[in-house]
């Protein structure tokens, strides 16, 4: 997925921050290898997006973001974002890790 940047302000960047995920883990997260996956149920405005990954220490990670174009570029802006449950993490590692 291609974009030239992270659009954060105050309401998205309190929301992620809200479960303990740090803005550079996240965009971390997002600039390395992540399954991407649509999340059309959420939003009717705008196309989302579920990121799934492990931090760089192993940590599994979810991230709901949007794309959206600004000033000739396209900038990634997190929605929400959260480490995930036991449950959820062994799942991800099933289904999407090899």
């Amino acid at each position: 997925m291609e974009f030239s940047g992270f659009e954060w302000d105050h309401g998205n960047s309190t929301k992620c921050r809200k479960h303990g995920v740090s803005l550079d883990a996240i965009e971390a997260l997002l600039r390395s290898g992540v399954t991407i996956l649509p999340d059309a149920a959420h939003s009717k405005k705008e196309t989302r997006y579920r990121a799934v990954g492990r931090t760089e220490r192993g940590r599994a990670i979810f991230v709901v973001f949007t794309l959206r174009e600004r000033g000739g570029g396209v900038l990634l802006r997190p929605i929400s974002a959260r480490y995930m449950h036991k449950e959820e993490a062994d799942h991800f590692a099933k289904t999407y890790e090899t």
